[in-house]
């Protein structure tokens, strides 16, 4: 009875997965909407591995759209779940925030420290202006740590705070910044117009866990399909990432979502989209907990 049973729930669900599917709302930011930190996601839509899971994603842009104010839609019931830095949860839980991550996205992010061409090293910085991220952020952690292994300590040179990797390079471009924190590919795009690469953020942080999907937990208790979908949906984006017959549709995905139109993987150059090895994606994400009463 229990093997039937068993059966009869399993072949419902499968009719519901291909019949009805979930509705979920998903929160990106907007730097994070055109910048390699949306592969995943895009991934998944383009390569239908949502609508295979039987899920109907919507991906939201929430006004404001600055990533410290995800967490914030999800209290505002713009979105279910959202893309946000580990920091920025942090601190909103810390603040009693019921927000939970329920997947790794991204972890280990190449970040560049990218300058004028007449800078040749990190030192050179003092007394100049860097263009960085919300301070409470990844990006700017890291990078102050990287910036302090070479003797550039905080107030030794002048900070612009910008949002988003394509603010930071136009800063550059237009010569207002001396120097900004730019992600991959615009950071390589940056190196073949002659910039120069002065660091790396993973040569400081090597290792942690840089942005996850997080879901209120009252939300995901009383959701646990959408959420179980929305994991295994993602693991497969993963898998499809790294494996390497991919690359030419993972690169295509990329210069379409960022709007850079070569080929950004220079020979011997670490790339996050062209390199499993450099870690950024994880192997398979998995759900925080198996305890859903968390």
């Amino acid at each position: 009875m229990r093997i039937l049973l068993a059966a009869v729930v399993g072949a419902n669900f499968v009719q519901v997965a291909e019949g009805q599917p979930l509705n979920l709302r998903y929160g990106q930011a907007y730097s994070s909407a055109h910048s390699i930190f949306s592969l995943p996601v895009s991934v998944a839509e383009r390569e239908g591995l949502f609508v295979r899971e039987g899920l109907n994603v919507q991906v939201i842009v929430p006004i404001p759209g600055g990533s410290d104010k995800m967490i914030a839609a999800l209290h505002d019931d713009w979105v279910d779940v959202t893309h946000v830095a580990t920091p920025f949860l942090v601190r909103a839980a810390l603040a009693g925030s019921d927000a939970v991550a329920i997947a790794a996205e991204f972890k280990n992010p190449i970040y560049s420290l990218i300058a004028k061409p007449e800078f040749n090293g990190v030192a050179d910085l003092k007394g100049k202006l860097v263009g960085l991220a919300d301070e409470a952020g990844s990006i700017s952690i890291s990078m102050r740590k990287l910036l302090a292994i070479h003797g550039v300590q905080r107030g030794d040179f002048g900070v612009k705070v910008m949002e988003g990797t394509p603010t930071r390079w136009g800063c550059l471009r237009r010569g207002e910044c001396d120097a900004v924190v730019l992600g991959q590919p615009q950071d390589l795009q940056a190196i073949e117009q002659g910039y120069r690469l002065l660091g790396l953020s993973n040569e400081a942080v090597p290792d942690f866990l840089y942005t996850v999907t997080a879901a209120r937990r009252s939300w995901a208790q009383t959701h646990k399909g959408e959420v179980t979908r929305y994991v295994r949906a993602m693991a497969a984006a993963f898998g499809f990432i790294r494996d390497p017959k991919n690359r030419d549709r993972v690169i295509k995905v990329i210069t379409e979502t960022t709007g850079v139109r070569r080929n950004p993987s220079p020979p011997g150059r670490s790339s996050c989209f062209s390199s499993p090895s450099a870690a950024c994606f994880p192997s398979a994400p998995r759900l925080i907990s198996r305890d859903w009463n968390w």
